[in-house]
C-alpha cells in the first residue's frame, strides 16, 4: 500500500491496524532510523508482515508472495524519484503486477491525465466511486477575485469573505485549514533604490526570508545567511520584503484573530522525527482552531471538525513553466477542498485568486473532473503533449558554464544525427533550464518529443554512449516524462 507523503502514513497505518491488527502490518519510509528500517525489512522477509504501508521506496520491499498493490493518490508527483536512481514507483508497480499476475489498484479523486486516458481507452479498468465516504456532501466552493479586494483597499492576505468565514468558524468551535504553497515569511528581498534582489550564491534563485530565525534561505540547496539590512550594491537601507509565505500568513492570522490557536505544517516545522504525526495529532486531538500549511495538508487527511478550507493563493501552481500547470492546479484545489465537511457538518471552501476565469479554477469550483479532463485532453492532443507523445529531457549540468554549454551542443549534434530522421520525433536545440543554476551547478537541457519505442531507445542509447566517450566535463542525465520541468 503506497501513499505519496510520509505525513499520510500514520493515518493509513491507524486505519489498517483497526481492520487487520498490528502484528500483520509493516511500515517503510525515509523517516525511520536505519535500525527501525532493518527491523521492518526483516519482518517482511520472514513473511511476518502481510501488509506493507509506505512511501514510494516501499515498492522494493522483499515480499515473496505478492498478491495486490494499491497506490493511493496515484496522480501525485512524489511517486517519481528525481534523484539517482531515477525511478517511478507506478512503473515499478506495473512491472511487478504484470510479472506476478496480480491486480494493481490506482486510486485518486483527481487521476493523472495519462492514467485516465488509459482508462477511457479501456487499456485499464475504470471503477468509479459516486459518493464520498460517510455519504457526506461535497463542500460549497466560492471563488474570490483578489483584484477586487485590492481595488477595495484590502491589502492583507485574507479576503473579507474568508475573514468573516474564519470568524464564524471560531464562534462555532469548528476548525479551519489555510493552504498556501509557499514557505517562509517573504519570497524575496529587494532594494527599493537600485532593484537589487538577494540571491543564493549557489543557485540562480532568490533567497526566501524566514522571520523567526531572521535568516535568508535557499529552498533548493539549503544555503542560508543572515538577513540584510543594507543593500550590498548601493548601500541603501530601503530594503523591502515582497511575496508571502506560511510564516507571514501565520503572523497575520495572529494579528486578526488574537484568541485563535494555530499550528503550522511545512518543511520548516517537520524536520524532527515523528513531527508530521505530532502536528496532525495536536491539531485533531487538541482541537486547534487553524492549521496553516503547504501541500502537506492537501492530501488524504481526515479531520471530522474541519468545516472551512481557505486557499490563500490559487495562482502559484498556475504560473509554473510546465505543460501540466492547469492539471496540477485543478488537482491541488480539488484535493484541498476535499478536507472540508468530511463528516455530518457541511463544508465550505474559499479560493482566493487573481485569475478567477482560469478554466482549471472554474472546474475546481464544481469539482467536475470529467469536464476538466475532456477539455485538457483536447488541448494536449492539439499541442502534442503526453499522453499523445513522450517527453524526454536530456539534462546537462556542471560547475563550469562553458563546459556545460559545449557539452549540451555536442550532445545535440550527436543525438540529432542519431534520431533526427526518425518519423514523429522532434528534438529541440539546447537551452538553459528555467532555473539555470542549482547547488553551484549550471544547468542546460535538450528536449525530445515523440513516442518512446524500441527504435528511439536504441538510437538514444547509442548516442549517449558516444557522448560519454567524448565528454568528460559535465554530468548528463536522461529523464523520461519528468514530473518537474524546471
Amino acid at each position: 500500500m503506497l501513499v505519496p507523503e510520509i505525513s499520510l502514513t500514520p493515518q493509513m497505518v491507524e486505519r489498517f491496524i483497526a481492520r487487520f491488527g498490528e502484528e500483520k502490518i509493516a511500515v517503510l519510509h525515509s523517516k525511520l532510523s536505519v535500525g527501525e528500517r532493518y527491523d521492518q525489512w526483516q519482518r517482511i522477509k520472514r513473511n511476518e508482515a502481510k501488509i506493507i504501508i509506505g512511501a514510494r521506496s516501499a515498492i522494493f520491499a522483499p515480499v515473496e508472495n505478492l498478491g495486490l498493490i494499491i497506490i493511493d493518490e496515484e496522480h501525485d508527483d512524489s511517486y517519481k524519484s528525481e534523484m539517482p536512481p531515477r525511478y517511478n514507483a507506478k512503473e515499478v508497480s506495473k512491472y511487478l503486477a504484470y510479472k506476478n499476475k496480480i491486480p494493481l489498484v490506482l486510486g485518486s479523486a483527481t487521476p493523472d491525465i495519462h492514467t485516465f486516458y488509459l482508462a477511457k481507452n479501456k487499456q485499464i479498468e475504470l471503477l468509479t466511486l459516486t459518493k464520498r465516504a460517510n455519504k457526506s456532501n461535497l463542500p460549497e466552493i466560492e471563488i474570490i477575485d483578489l483584484r477586487e479586494e485590492l481595488a477595495n483597499g484590502n491589502k492583507t492576505m485574507i479576503s473579507r469573505r474568508l475573514y468573516e468565514s474564519i470568524e464564524e468558524n471560531l464562534k462555532q468551535k469548528r476548525q479551519t485549514i489555510l493552504f498556501l504553497n509557499r514557505r517562509g515569511f517573504s519570497t524575496f528581498v529587494m532594494c527599493r533604490d537600485c532593484g537589487y534582489t538577494v540571491k543564493c550564491k549557489n543557485c540562480n534563485i532568490t533567497l526566501t526570508y524566514h522571520r523567526y530565525e531572521n535568516k535568508l534561505k535557499c529552498h533548493y540547496c539549503g544555503y542560508e545567511q543572515q538577513n540584510v539590512t543594507k543593500c550590498p550594491e548601493c548601500g541603501s537601507d530601503k530594503i523591502k520584503y515582497f511575496g508571502t509565505g506560511t510564516q507571514r500568513l501565520e503572523e497575520q492570522i495572529h494579528q486578526m484573530f488574537k484568541n485563535a490557536t494555530t499550528i503550522r505544517m511545512d518543511i520548516d516545522t517537520v524536520t524532527k522525527k515523528n513531527s508530521h504525526e505530532e502536528i496532525l495529532n495536536t491539531f485533531k486531538n487538541d482541537n486547534i482552531d487553524i492549521l496553516i500549511g503547504t501541500q502537506m495538508v492537501v492530501k488524504g487527511h481526515h479531520f471530522p471538525n474541519v468545516t472551512l478550507v481557505g486557499v490563500i493563493a490559487a495562482d502559484s501552481s498556475l504560473n509554473m513553466e510546465d505543460y501540466r500547470a492547469s492539471e496540477k492546479t485543478f488537482q491541488i484545489l480539488t484535493q484541498v477542498a476535499g478536507r472540508a465537511g468530511r463528516e455530518n457538518l457541511p463544508g465550505k471552501v474559499i479560493v482566493q485568486t487573481y485569475n478567477p476565469d482560469s478554466f482549471s479554477i472554474e472546474c475546481s469550483k464544481t469539482q467536475n473532473y470529467d469536464i476538466f479532463y475532456n477539455t485538457e485532453i483536447q488541448l494536449r492532443k492539439q499541442l502534442k503533449y503526453p499522453p499523445f507523445c513522450d517527453i524526454i529531457v536530456v539534462g546537462i549540468s556542471g560547475l563550469n558554464e562553458k563546459d556545460v554549454q559545449d557539452t549540451a551542443n555536442l550532445s545535440y549534434q550527436i543525438l540529432f544525427r542519431k534520431i533526427g530522421d526518425l518519423q514523429g520525433i522532434a528534438i529541440y536545440k539546447p537551452r538553459p533550464a528555467p532555473i539555470d543554476k542549482i547547488k553551484n551547478k549550471y544547468r542546460w537541457r535538450i528536449i525530445i518529443k515523440g513516442k518512446f519505442g524500441n527504435d528511439l531507445i536504441e538510437k538514444i542509447d547509442e548516442g549517449m554512449k558516444e557522448i560519454y566517450r567524448k565528454n568528460k566535463k559535465a554530468r548528463i542525465i536522461v529523464d523520461v516524462n519528468p514530473t518537474n520541468m524546471m
